[in-house]
C-alpha cells in the first residue's frame, strides 16, 4: 500500500490494473452523482451517465453505429498510411541533403501552423467532396507534425554510430539502411501513435463534407438536434477507438523492434 504514494514510484502490473479500474468507476460513480444523484447539474448541460449508456442502443438501432463507426475508423486508417507513407522519404530526403535542408526546412517546420479548418475549402476545390478528399485532408493534417517529427529524429542519430559504420566501409546506401533507418524508425514509431490521434481533431470536419456517414458527422447531426447524450456516446466511443488504436500500435512496435524492450 505504501508504494502507491510513494514520490516518482511506480506499480506492480497487478496493482496498476487495480488501481485504473478504480479510477474508472471512481470517474462514473462522481458523474453519477453530480447530474443524478444530487442533481447539481441539468441533463441539458452534462447528461447522466445512463442517458450517454442507454443512447448507444438507439443509436444501433436507428443510426447505423457500426457501419458509421468502421467508415470513420476506415477513412482514418487510409489518412494514417498516406501520410506515412510521404513523410517518412519527404523527412529523410529534407534531413541528410544540405540544398533540401536549407530549402525547406524553415518551412517545414512553419506548416505546424497552418489552420487545418480552414483548408476544408481549398481541398475541396482541388479534390471534389469524395472520400479521397476526405483522406487528404486527415493525412495533411498528420503530416504537417509529423514531416517535421521525422527530421528531427533523423538529426538525434548518434554520430558515433554513423562513424563506426563509415569506419567500417560502409557505403551511403548501407549508411541509410543499417543506421538511420532502425534509428529513426524506433522512434519514430512511438511519435506515429500519438500524432495519429490528430486526425479524430479534423474528423467532423471532413465528414460533414457530403455526408456518406461516420461518427463525426453523426456528432455534427446530434449537435442540430442538441443530443448531447448522443454526443458524450460518440465522445467515448472515439476513445474506446483511441484506446485499441494504442495498443494495436504498441503491440506492433514491440514486434518490429524487439531490442527497444530488451
Amino acid at each position: 500500500m505504501k508504494n502507491l504514494l510513494k514520490f516518482a514510484g511506480t506499480l506492480d502490473k497487478k496493482t496498476h490494473t487495480v488501481v485504473a479500474v478504480s479510477g474508472f468507476i471512481f470517474i462514473l460513480m462522481v458523474w453519477y452523482l453530480i447530474t443524478s444523484g444530487f442533481g447539481w447539474i441539468k441533463p441539458a448541460t452534462i447528461p447522466p451517465p445512463q442517458n450517454v449508456f442507454l443512447s448507444y442502443i438507439e443509436m444501433f438501432a436507428n443510426d447505423d453505429l457500426v457501419a458509421n463507426t468502421v467508415y470513420s475508423v476506415k477513412l482514418n486508417f487510409l489518412g494514417y498510411i498516406e501520410a506515412i507513407a510521404i513523410s517518412i522519404p519527404f523527412g529523410f530526403l529534407i534531413a541528410l541533403l544540405p540544398v533540401t535542408r536549407s530549402m525547406f526546412s524553415r518551412y517545414i517546420d512553419a506548416l505546424r501552423y497552418v489552420p487545418l479548418t480552414g483548408l476544408i475549402g481549398i481541398f475541396i476545390a482541388w479534390f471534389g467532396i469524395t472520400l479521397g478528399m476526405k483522406v487528404h485532408f486527415l493525412a495533411f493534417g498528420i503530416i504537417v507534425y509529423l514531416l517535421p517529427t521525422v527530421v528531427q529524429r533523423v538529426y538525434e542519430t548518434e554520430k558515433i554510430h554513423i562513424d563506426t559504420i563509415r569506419t567500417l566501409g560502409a557505403n551511403n546506401w548501407q549508411t541509410l539502411t543499417k543506421v538511420y533507418f532502425p534509428s529513426v524508425l524506433s522512434k519514430l514509431s512511438e511519435d506515429i501513435r500519438i500524432l495519429t490521434a490528430i486526425s479524430y481533431t479534423y474528423i467532423i470536419v471532413a465528414e460533414m463534407v457530403n455526408n456518406e456517414g461516420g461518427v463525426g458527422a453523426m456528432i455534427y447531426s446530434a449537435a442540430k438536434q442538441s443530443r448531447l447524450d448522443k454526443i458524450f456516446a460518440i465522445i467515448l466511443l472515439i476513445m474506446l477507438i483511441g484506446f485499441l488504436q494504442d495498443k494495436l500500435f504498441q503491440l506492433i512496435d514491440k514486434k518490429m523492434f524487439k531490442f527497444k524492450y530488451v
